[in-house]
């Protein structure tokens, strides 16, 4: 199990991301618009800067619903290698078999 405090920076991050996705969207437009002068570019760049660094969508990290643990991680079922062999033996993953040949 992950530290609590991880999961939680993580759930802030998510929330973050969220709010002003759209801000960093359109500022981010600016910034390689090379139709504009190369000082609202600048300025642009900088406005940029001063939105919270967690805000960026590439500081989430993916972790494990079941578990918070990040490394592992299996983007199709949304958990980590350990909780998801759990749930592939007790039959709960649908369409998941163990391999045999």
């Amino acid at each position: 199990m992950a530290k609590k405090s991880m999961i939680a920076r993580e759930v802030k991050r998510k929330k973050l991301a969220a709010q002003y996705g759209a801000q960093r969207a359109a500022i981010r437009q600016r910034v390689t618009d090379e139709s504009l002068s190369y000082d609202d570019r600048w300025e642009a760049m900088i406005e940029l800067q001063k939105l919270p660094r967690d805000s960026s969508k590439t500081r989430q990290r993916n972790r494990c619903a079941l578990t918070g643990r990040p490394r592992g991680y299996f983007r199709r079922f949304g958990l980590a290698r350990n909780a998801l062999r759990e749930v592939v033996m007790r039959g709960e993953a649908p369409g998941v078999v163990k391999a045999s040949w």
